[in-house]
Order: C-alpha cells, then sequence, then structure tokens
C-alpha cells in the first residue's frame, strides 16, 4: 500500500463494504445506545462510510436535519443510493476540520473509524456539539486488532486503540466530555462502544 492513502483504500472497498454485518451492527447499537432526548436539530455522523449510522439515527431519532461526512467520495456514493438517504445531507470532507460551526450538532455518531482518524476528531466532535450534545463512537478492543502491516502503516499514530474499557473512556475524558459510559461488544470482534456529553 506504499503511496495509497486512506480515501483510495475506502473508495476502493466501496462496494463491498455493506457485505461485512460488522459495520452495521455497531452503527446501530451506537445510535439505540443513545439517552433519550427531544427531537435534536442536527445529528453530525463522522466517517459515515455506506451511511449506516446517519440512516439509523434518522430512522430512531427523527432529527431535523443529519449531516454525514466521509472522506471517501465512493462511499458518500454508495451512502446516498440506500433507501431513506434523500432525508440526509452527504458531504466528501475531512473528520477534522468538519465543516461546521462551533456548537452546531445536539448528537454526533462515529461508527468504527476513530482509530483512522486519530487524536484530533474527539475535540473537534466537541467544538460542534452544544452544551449538554451527546456524542456515540466506537473503537476497536486492542486484543481483537490485528491490522495488517500495510494497513497500520496509514494508521495514525496518536490515538492507540484501548485495551480495557478505562482507556476507551479517557479518550472522551481526555477531550472534555462528561458523563462517560462504556460497553463491550461480544466477540469475536468486540468494540468499545462510548457514549458521553458535553457538559452542560
Amino acid at each position: 500500500m506504499a503511496g495509497v492513502s486512506l480515501p483510495a483504500v475506502f473508495d476502493a472497498t466501496a462496494d463491498a463494504y455493506d457485505d461485512d454485518p460488522h459495520h452495521r451492527r455497531i452503527a446501530e447499537l451506537l445510535v439505540s445506545g443513545l439517552q433519550p432526548a427531544p427531537t435534536p436539530d442536527l445529528v453530525v455522523d463522522v466517517a459515515t462510510g455506506t451511511g449506516f449510522a446517519a440512516l439509523a439515527a434518522s430512522e430512531v431519532l427523527t432529527p431535523r436535519r443529519v449531516v454525514a461526512v466521509d472522506i471517501s467520495p465512493r462511499m458518500i456514493e454508495a451512502a446516498a443510493a440506500n433507501p431513506g438517504a434523500e432525508a440526509i445531507e452527504w458531504r466528501v470532507g475531512p473528520a477534522v476540520p468538519l465543516d461546521l460551526p462551533d456548537g452546531a450538532a445536539d448528537v454526533v455518531v462515529c461508527a468504527s473509524a476513530l482509530h483512522l482518524l486519530g487524536a484530533g476528531a474527539p475535540p473537534e466532535w466537541r467544538r460542534v456539539l452544544r452544551p449538554g450534545g451527546q456524542v456515540a463512537f466506537s473503537i476497536p478492543v486492542a486484543a481483537d486488532f490485528s491490522p495488517s502491516p500495510a494497513f497500520a502503516a496509514l494508521l495514525p499514530a496518536d490515538l492507540p486503540v484501548p485495551a480495557d474499557e478505562e482507556g476507551a473512556a479517557r479518550i472522551a475524558t481526555a477531550a472534555g466530555f462528561g458523563s462517560v459510559r462504556v460497553t463491550t461488544t461480544a466477540p469475536p470482534r468486540r468494540s468499545f462502544l462510548v457514549f458521553a456529553r458535553v457538559p452542560a
């Protein structure tokens, strides 16, 4: 993969991305794990892939607006072809920085992608969330994460995947979030699901 970028990698895998049920499962668990709240004005799905979390949020949370962002044009193209996709604003763009103003969002979701984004992502989520806003993200369990050497070389070095729930929680607290909850999905391919809020 020398000289290959992450956008190119995910452009190349977009057509087969939905074949792996893991991604849909994690996205739906994150959305369903959010604390009940009044109808959100804005939900942001960061690194949306083919849109599982954005679509689930649109259906479950019934927000006034959903913005879904991914750096891969091919992933966004595939996401926008899904049933229900017309209710969502699909954007090709970076996760850091997000093209949104401070305090604009009620909910930020990031499914199966934080380990690809690096340590700058959680503070960016906090920036775009209003006081009291919620974040839900997942990250692999270190013991179950075995990327190929070529893929590992593309990953950011500033955010190693955590070994335990306390390490996953620290990702949220280090970015200034409070009310942190962490659960772990079942083997064999475990992920930490982290839910937190911006202090009101």
